[in-house]
């Protein structure tokens, strides 16, 4: 599913393309501003969104296949919720 189905599937509930187009790219900033400053965001029903710290780790650099050391990194996760889960089964 692409952004623009989303959009149409929210317009179907009686809002505009536009209206609806916006609502998503409110929700959408808000759960990465959320993210940004280090939040979790909890959909009930749906899921949690969090930052989760990847440890520094030994990578290989594939070209020349030397050891390199890879810095700790935050990274976005999402954490299904147990009516999406079910809702997938």
């Amino acid at each position: 599913m692409l952004k623009k189905d989303l959009v149409d599937k929210i317009a179907s509930t009686g809002l505009t393309k536009r209206q609806a187009g916006d609502a998503l790219d409110a929700v959408l900033e808000a759960i990465s501003g959320s993210l940004k400053n280090g939040e979790a965001v909890l959909l009930t029903g749906f899921g949690k969104f969090e930052v989760r710290t990847r440890a520094a780790r030994t990578g290989i650099n594939p070209k020349t296949l030397a050891k390199i050391q890879l810095p700790e990194t935050k990274v976005p996760a999402f954490k299904p919720g147990k009516a999406l889960k079910a809702a997938v089964k």
